[in-house]
């Protein structure tokens, strides 16, 4: 569908093996040396490759360690946005969560910048993503559905369209990604919208039980009962705690459903989706229903998409009418398999192309910036019912509040060229900046504090906005769980302990 962008990495670290004395690692870690002598000792590539070195002497033969030069190493690195990547000095790919242990030691105590990665569907620059250790969870794929207690636990390296296909036969779901090619990690952790929010809750509302590496190296089970404010801070705070590989959630009884995608291209149909739209949010209650509208520019023209989505074979009469009346170009909506519904609408399109992510003019900004290489641009509206957050009654890391819903709202910019990540960086400012005016000119001055979605901020949004009045709580469990700032090695919305 798209040419092949110019590659976002213009230069990658030749494979070499470096012949170090087997003791030589150790001794730069474990030595009593003035931090400011370990610090320039442990700076840079060469010293990375020395903890890379240790690292694949340490972990158990569950657990690899890739170099620049290996096609796996290239492939544990992507994601699903090119801007994201960085080129690491290793890929370590643990097989155990007791290996992801001994990995947590060793770069807290080297100091060595380090990243998590899931699914690669981030696309913050340096989030899953480091020229230090890449830690991947690929090779965290078990999945096991308890009959008994109604829950399904799963490693942290699949993504949801995985999860969903080895539980299917058991007339199951979990609340989790609405497309193909997203980790289970990410979005559990940064809270998470799912089809069926309307009916259960957030994505981390349904978890039950988190197996956690602590930076301590220690594995351990985090329910409610066992530790109830570090549960609490797992759901939403991200990667603050530790590494989390294996998340249990509560299975839902899941049959047949109807949806699909529905794209539009007339001009005039901009005006009566966006109508359709803000129609179903104020007019529809059933909570079966959901939906995501798209507007988008794509090669100098509007795009209209929308997915439907009802958790039943058929939709009540009147739910999706409106949007059912507008011409169309194309449609594959259906009574089909949640699976199948998953997995139709084409979410991996631009896999590879650079993207920016912003929660919260389509003609405009796509006109203005056509000549700086953009593919595609998107604003994605996701009505969700106001009762949503009624269904877990416990505290979450995110959203702060759960007194009123606010519903998150995607900015998507794609587009091929390296050298324009500024310009795209600027223009989804100015975008957000031009929505959050019409928002208030319009009255709706509480959005000013509204809780921001952390899997859809930019990099740089302030903690306060994120996790607000939960920041006092979330820097106790912090100072507790992880003293040493091990985890402020990694990318991400960093929660200090002070």
């Amino acid at each position: 569908m798209f040419a092949t962008p110019r590659a976002a990495i213009l230069s990658v670290l030749a494979l070499t093996q470096i012949a170090v004395a087997s003791s030589l690692p150790e001794l730069l870690l474990e030595s009593r040396q003035s931090a400011s002598a370990e610090a320039e000792t442990l700076r840079g590539t060469s010293a990375y490759n020395l903890v890379c070195a240790l690292i694949a002497r340490k972990v158990s033969s569950a657990s690899l360690v890739h170099y620049p030069g290996s096609p796996v190493f290239n492939w544990l690195l992507s994601h699903w946005s090119s801007a994201s990547n960085q080129v690491s000095a290793c890929v370590v790919e643990p097989g155990t969560p007791a290996d992801v242990g001994k990995i947590l030691e060793i770069v807290g105590k080297a100091r060595t910048p380090f990243a998590v990665q899931s699914g690669g569907h981030g696309t913050n620059p340096g989030f899953s993503s480091t020229k230090g250790i890449h830690i991947s969870l690929n090779s965290f794929r078990s999945v096991n559905y308890n009959k008994a207690t109604r829950t399904v636990e799963f490693g942290t390296g699949l993504k949801w369209e995985e999860v969903y296909a080895a539980i299917e036969r058991y007339g199951i779901s979990v609340l989790g990604g609405r497309v193909t090619g997203v980790g289970v990690g990410g979005v559990t952790l940064g809270g998470g919208y799912a089809w069926k929010t309307n009916q259960y809750g957030l994505t981390c509302d349904s978890v039950t039980a988190f197996e956690l590496v602590k930076p301590n190296g220690e594995v351990v089970k985090v329910t409610q009962q066992s530790d109830s404010q570090l549960f609490f801070g797992l759901k939403g705070a991200s990667n603050n705690f530790g590494i989390v590989t294996k998340i249990t959630m509560k299975a839902l009884p899941q049959g047949q459903v109807w949806g699909g995608m529905i794209s539009y291209m007339d001009p005039a149909s901009i005006e009566a989706v966006s109508v359709a739209t803000s129609k179903f949010a104020n007019k529809v209650t059933d909570p079966k229903a959901a939906i995501l509208s798209t507007f988008s520019y794509y090669q100098g023209s509007p795009l209209v998409g929308v997915q439907l989505f009802y958790d039943a074979p058929q939709p009540p009469a009147g739910v999706f009418d409106d949007f059912l009346s507008i011409p169309a170009v194309q449609t594959n909506v259906s009574t089909q398999s949640f699976l199948s519904l998953v997995q139709s609408a084409p979410a991996n399109a631009t896999y590879g192309l650079r993207s920016y992510f912003d929660g919260d003019l389509t003609m405009t900004f796509g006109n203005r910036l056509a000549s700086k290489s953009l593919v595609f641009m998107t604003l994605v509206a996701e009505p969700f019912l106001p009762t949503i957050l009624s269904h877990n009654p416990a505290r979450t890391a995110y959203p702060f509040t759960r007194s009123k819903v606010y519903s998150p709202f995607n900015i998507l910019f794609t587009w091929s060229d390296p050298s324009q990540d500024a310009v795209f960086e600027q223009a989804i400012r100015d975008m957000k900046e031009q929505l959050y005016a019409a928002l208030l000119a319009e009255g709706q001055s509480d959005i000013v504090n509204a809780p921001l979605y952390p899997n859809y901020a930019l990099w740089d949004t302030p903690v306060q906005k994120i996790y607000g009045s939960n920041l006092p709580a979330l820097k106790s469990v912090k100072s507790r769980v992880d003293p040493s700032n091990v985890m402020g090695l990694a990318g991400g919305f960093k929660i200090s302990s002070r």
